[in-house]
């Protein structure tokens, strides 16, 4: 092992050890606003019971359209059927719309997978951290964030959309590391690692990328 590669490990292994203890924090910050709601709801009940008191039905559907609106930030939105998917696309998700991004998000795993869980948060952790540092470059009006993850045969099929400032035609196929950003080197050496492919292309100010990764039975 030559000297940079060995400073290039240590400095990976220390990255993908903050970036697994960042998503955590994610997910404890997600349930901690989940609790605070949980915590003001006999508050809010009290509310309505005054304005039912009065008949004031009007009050009521208005204070229940606000709820609605409130509960959206802290509702876990996304249940994949992997509880470790869950808890990274929940908490990317929270972190994005307090950002003003909005995300489109459709993701289901009916399987157990068989690569770890410091695996699936390394890929999917800096795709979303990628998404929303493009997205933070544009408008609040032009923003946007598009997954989908599904099974496709015995593969993990992963997919990232958000909008950019670039607004040309660009495709590649099987990136690995070439410049890319150290995220992106993450994402690229750990679908290698895996046996897996990615697909990068971006057209008309939407940049997608595209990862398939191989599962073997548990």
């Amino acid at each position: 092992m030559s000297l940079l590669t060995y400073f290039l490990d240590r400095r990976i292994a220390k990255y993908q050890r903050e970036l697994t203890l960042t998503h955590y924090e994610e997910v404890e910050n997600m349930y901690r606003n989940m609790r605070a709601w949980r915590h003001d709801l006999k508050n809010h009940l009290q509310v309505m019971k005054s304005f039912a008191d009065k008949g004031d039905i009007s009050s009521i559907s208005s204070y229940l359209d606000k709820l609605s609106e409130d509960l959206i930030t802290v509702d876990t939105v996304i249940k994949t059927g992997n509880s470790m998917t869950d808890a990274i696309l929940n908490s990317k998700i929270s972190l994005a719309r307090s950002k003003k991004i909005p995300v489109t998000a459709d993701a289901a795993i009916p399987v157990k997978l068989s690569l770890s869980e410091i695996d699936l948060c390394v890929v999917i952790g800096n795709l979303f951290d990628n998404a929303i540092e493009a997205s933070m470059r544009l408008p609040e009006s032009e923003r946007m964030i598009r997954v989908y993850i599904d099974m496709k045969g015995t593969q993990l099929y992963i997919s990232f959309t958000n909008l950019t400032a670039v607004k040309k035609h660009t495709s590649f196929a099987s990136s690995k590391g070439e410049g890319h950003g150290f995220g992106l080197m993450r994402i690229d050496r750990t679908v290698e690692k895996l046996g897996g492919y990615v697909r990068r292309g971006s057209e008309d100010g939407a940049f997608t990328t595209e990862i398939l990764l191989p599962q073997s039975e548990i």
